[in-house]
């Protein structure tokens, strides 16, 4: 099989929420926007539901209606979009939570589905989503009027403890809530690790689910390994690879493996990554192209059938390091191709 294995281990996202949520001072929700960061919603919402999630945020009310599917009737669903043109029959007949961002969204939200249960996106600086300061304030008295279930905010800098962006924006956030009885939520994971000051009633983790910055001692919750099509002896002086861009400096062993950029391996890991056969690590050589990767295997006393790119050795995170991005990025762009191998799948 020319395909490459992705192994997500569902007990490991069990686990690092379970983490999260006594790190949390307040109800700890999840969050599983993108097809749950690339890695499957149905699978891992299903596993974050058995193990006591109740509440759920994603982007869309399309996501908001794939994931009632998958959760049933009992979760509160959040929409981070709010109630855009054309969600309100989603709304209605999934039964979710819309987070309104603007005067506009508020506005269709009471004429399209007053009935419905909403929440408030306040921007307290990110500039990004929410209503602004002397936005809320003019149709607050109103908004409250209407039984919001939730305000909530988003920190723009939670990953960089001492960013002073942070005591600001918690700042702000209390003055725009000061002495309003509704449930509220500023911290995603990096928030939940800023303290409890900032954990409010409920936590929204995400990226820390998934194992990746800025959750620290999380558990690994993916393993890549590659299948190896050809394996070729060069001699010194051959190139590999589109553009001549790698040279053997003396006589090499190349393996040729079946993966690329369309399977979101993107083209700047050709000179900053390893793939690893047990615990030695052998360098990618020349460019990477859409569906094959060249990696000097030189230094390994047998042709390995596959090798490891995400293992203990190589996290996410050091991947996405080398390819100068993030962790969610990285995962959001595995693509389709993977054969996906699910540890703790719970039928």
């Amino acid at each position: 099989m020319a395909t490459a294995t992705a192994t997500i281990d569902l007990n490991a996202i069990r686990q690092n929420w379970q983490k999260l949520r006594r790190l949390s001072s307040g109800d700890t929700a999840a969050v599983v926007k993108a097809n749950a960061y690339g890695l499957g919603v149905k699978q891992v919402a299903s596993a974050l539901y058995n193990e006591g999630a109740r509440i759920f945020f994603i982007a869309t009310a399309e996501e908001g209606a794939e994931l009632r599917s998958i959760v049933g009737k009992i979760p509160d669903i959040y929409i981070f979009s709010g109630h855009m043109t054309g969600d309100t029959d989603l709304i209605k007949n999934y039964s979710l939570i819309p987070l309104i961002n603007s005067i506009e969204q508020l506005s269709r939200h009471c004429e399209l589905s007053k009935e419905q249960k909403f929440g408030i996106q306040l921007d307290t600086g990110m500039n990004r989503l929410g209503m602004e300061p002397m936005e809320w304030e003019t149709v607050k008295e109103l908004t409250l009027s209407l039984n919001p279930v939730l305000i909530m905010s988003h920190l723009a800098c939670a990953d960089e403890p001492r960013h002073e962006m942070n005591a600001m924006q918690l700042q702000n956030f209390r003055r725009l809530t000061d002495k309003i009885n509704v449930k509220k939520s500023l911290s995603a994971t990096g928030g939940i690790l800023l303290g409890p000051e900032y954990h409010f009633d409920l936590t929204r983790p995400g990226i820390g689910i998934y194992g990746c910055s800025p959750m620290q001692d999380c558990f690994s919750v993916l393993k890549i390994e590659i299948p190896v099509i050809q394996i070729r002896e060069i001699g010194r002086g051959e190139t590999v690879g589109y553009g001549n861009t790698w040279t053997a400096p003396s006589k090499r062993k190349i393996a040729t493996i079946s993966a690329g950029y369309a399977d979101g391996l993107f083209r700047l890991l050709s000179t900053n990554t390893r793939l690893y056969f047990q615990d030695i690590g052998c360098p990618i050589v020349g460019r990477i192209s859409m569906d094959l990767i060249g990696v000097d295997i030189t230094s390994l006393d047998v042709e390995p059938e596959k090798l490891e790119l995400i293992n203990s050795q190589q996290t996410i995170d050091k991947i996405a390091g080398g390819a100068k991005t993030i962790g969610y990025e990285f995962l959001t762009s595995l693509g389709n191709r993977y054969h996906r191998n699910y540890k703790g799948l719970i039928e």
